[in-house]
């Protein structure tokens, strides 16, 4: 599971750079600065997202329920959010908004708080190789 969790951080940083500069240079001229700003908020934290993926892998062995959990958490948490905001700022911007997206944002929001607090209660837990 260590594997697949900072390949994901891989993927998500490398797409996120790619997403970025489609954000900066291609969606500039096609949206609302205020949908732009959205975009840049999904970027931004899929960007923090993909690292703290590379971190946990780095930190922790990623075995037994709780880390399996706050892995998921993170992944999933981080394409919910980044991606339902891509969906809807691209598909506003084509002028035919795909309102479902709407609440799988604060899903995703609501999965990388989960993600978050399992990091913290693992980190308390001693079960990083983080020497405290």
């Amino acid at each position: 599971m260590k594997e697949i969790v900072m390949i994901c951080g891989g993927v998500y940083g490398a797409l996120a750079v790619i997403f970025g500069a489609f954000g900066a240079h291609g969606l500039k001229k096609l949206v609302h600065p205020e949908l732009l700003k959205s975009f840049e908020t999904g970027v931004k934290y899929q960007m923090y997202h993909a690292l703290m993926l590379i971190l946990v892998g780095v930190i922790f062995p990623v075995s037994g329920y709780s880390q399996n959990l706050m892995a998921w958490f993170f992944m999933l948490g981080t394409f919910f959010f980044s991606f339902s905001i891509y969906g809807l700022v691209l598909s506003s911007a084509k002028g035919s908004k795909m309102a479902f997206l709407g609440p799988v944002t604060p899903l995703g929001g609501l999965l990388l708080v989960m993600a978050w607090v399992l990091f913290t209660v693992n980190i308390i837990g001693g079960n990083s190789s983080i020497p405290f």
